[in-house]
């Protein structure tokens, strides 16, 4: 198979300057601003985007050591298989977070409940839609005892790629 390239389409800014202490999911990030700063050549992309309350983030885990397949997540002190969880050192380092789109002004989307770090290179947009998005769940595997912690919980360092 040929080898796969993304480019960024924009930065996301927010307060978190580094991994450790950021949220761990846009759920414990509720509240916390911060904006997109989309590059100019995509900004005719952005037309219609303020009609929708939310928006779903695809960007690139840029500061993630090398990928493991085995993983001690967060909320858990167990090795999982690292697609049974949502680290972020993976085979292709690549995050989503649902966030609340605030507004639009010409290439900056304003955003609440961030969990992403400042400088994370932006790679997609699309709007969330609950009927296409949502999922009735029955079961959230090992996180069914620990979903408690969530919003408490922070990224503690362990993930990050040694300087």
């Amino acid at each position: 198979m040929n080898e796969i390239k993304y480019n960024p389409i924009g930065i996301v800014h927010t307060p978190f300057k580094e991994p450790k202490g950021t949220p761990i999911q846009p759920a414990s990030g509720r509240g916390i601003e911060g904006e997109i700063e989309v590059f100019p050549e995509y900004t005719e992309g952005l037309k219609d985007l303020e009609a929708f309350s939310y928006i779903t983030l695809i960007y690139h885990f840029h500061l993630s050591k090398k990928s493991l397949l085995r993983v001690r997540p967060y909320m858990d002190n167990h090795i999982r298989g690292v697609f049974a969880t949502r680290a972020p050192s993976r085979p292709n380092p690549i995050g989503i977070s649902t966030v609340k789109l605030m507004k639009i002004h010409k290439n900056i989307l304003y955003i609440q409940d961030v969990d992403i770090v400042d400088g994370t290179p932006l790679l997609d947009i699309k709007p969330y839609v609950p009927e296409f998005d949502r999922r009735e769940v029955k079961k959230i595997g090992w996180l069914e005892k620990r979903i408690h912690r969530l919003p408490v919980s922070k990224d503690d360092g362990r993930f990050v790629a040694k300087q």
